[in-house]
């Protein structure tokens, strides 16, 4: 039950309870026989990354989030964002669906009917069903029109009527996850009562999948758009009850989550770099040594991004443990959202730079399309231009600073 390294001996695993660290061996196994063999024809490919998602099925590794009353693992935060870390080494667009499906099975139990729960619980464990999210707006501001979500008066269904982009899992989900406004509840004072998510099922009528992403990096993510024209619901797929979402550390568990990808993404970039450094990189003559893997420059190099992904990835994995003890109750808001900041500042600069840094360690030789190299920072850049990083580091100054408190919202 020995977790696979990440760069050696300088990034440690979390210690988990037995039981996670099985399922992560698991992931492991799975990662090395069908997520990374595949990563570079999903990369070419831009769409879903069918099979890899198929594998992951198979093992049983989707149902890491769902609580152990209900059948599954019931895992920590931590054990979620390792798993996040460990995939994006492999293949990000894959850790990317993986993070989707994770956060919202952990968030759907929290606010959605005790009616739901079972049967969620049915759909990951028994039918592998994988979740897909339909979230941001076709619009630019937030006075353009919204998805709507009304109620019919027959059945109690719904009707979901609007247009979704960055739609990550979606493409190939089972179940797509879909947040509207029902104009019934929405008040000025609180419009977040008004907000309604209902999980709609693959194939049902008036749900068009595009199918038009076409992006720099996460390729494989197939993030496009999606269009719902009165696509009827029945009232057993409403996921949420009024009031109780969105949750207040909704947003902040997102950042976790991408800073996971993000670091993940270094280590992938590094670990790829590291095989060709030692068999076609040509060492500077005035290191005066025979292989670049002696080149003092190089080690210096190396040694430097690898202490800033273990830094970025320390910090991440610290996340979980405050992801946990904010849902027990233990700490404030605050108390979670800055270091989570802080750990998506950390992840993305990390990243960032071993993805371009690797190019200054395998030399011009490494510049060949073939080889891929490129995918690594293409990956990166892309998912770095999710809520700017800029903005948590005006959060944790202003915090610091000023003694402000991050309210609750969306990318705050």
């Amino acid at each position: 039950m020995t977790l696979a390294p990440l760069l050696g001996s300088a990034i440690a695993p979390p210690a988990l309870p037995e039981g996670e660290e099985r399922a992560l061996a698991v992931l492991d196994e799975v990662i090395a026989e069908v997520v990374a063999p595949l990563a570079p024809e999903h990369d070419e490919g831009g769409r879903y990354p069918t099979r890899a998602i198929a594998a992951l099925k198979a093992s049983g590794f989707l149902g890491l989030a769902v609580p152990a009353e209900f059948g599954g693992v019931g895992a920590s935060h931590t054990a979620s964002l390792s798993a996040q870390v460990r995939l994006a080494v492999a293949d990000s667009s894959v850790a990317q669906v993986y993070k989707v499906h994770d956060e919202l099975v952990r968030e759907i139990f929290s606010y959605c009917s005790d009616d739901l729960k079972p049967r969620l619980a049915s759909l990951v464990l028994e039918e592998s069903a994988v979740l897909g999210l339909a979230v941001a707006e076709a619009g630019k501001t937030v006075a353009d029109p919204f998805t709507t979500v009304a109620r019919e008066q027959d059945d109690g269904g719904h009707v979901i009527s609007g247009q979704k982009i960055y739609t990550t899992g979606s493409a190939e989900a089972d179940y797509v996850a879909v947040w509207g406004i029902n104009p019934e509840r929405f008040t000025p004072e609180n419009p977040f009562l008004a907000l309604q998510l209902n999980l709609v099922a693959e194939g049902t009528p008036g749900m068009t999948i595009h199918r038009d992403w076409d992006a720099l990096g996460q390729r494989a993510t197939d993030s496009g758009s999606i269009s719902f024209e009165n696509v009827r619901v029945g009232p057993e797929w409403n996921a949420s009850i009024p009031g109780r979402a969105p949750l207040p550390h909704s947003g902040v568990r997102f950042e976790a989550g991408f800073a996971a990808v993000n670091v993940g993404i270094g280590i992938g970039a590094l670990a790829a770099a590291i095989p060709f450094v030692n068999e076609h990189s040509r060492p500077w003559p005035s290191a005066e040594v025979d292989n670049a893997a002696e080149d003092p420059m190089v080690q210096r190099t190396t040694g430097e991004l690898v202490a800033d992904l273990a830094a970025a990835h320390e910090l991440t994995m610290r996340c979980g443990g405050l992801l946990d003890s904010f849902e027990r109750g233990e700490i404030s808001r605050t108390d979670l959202a800055i270091p989570v900041y802080a750990a998506r500042s950390a992840a993305d600069r990390a990243g960032l730079a071993a993805a371009q840094g690797i190019y200054g360690l395998m030399g011009t030789r490494s510049a060949r399309r073939p080889l891929g190299f490129d995918q690594w920072w293409r990956n990166v850049r892309t998912l770095t231009l999710h809520d700017p990083v800029e903005w948590k580091h005006v959060e944790i100054g202003r915090h610091v600073l000023t003694g402000w408190d991050p309210p609750p919202g969306i990318y705050t």
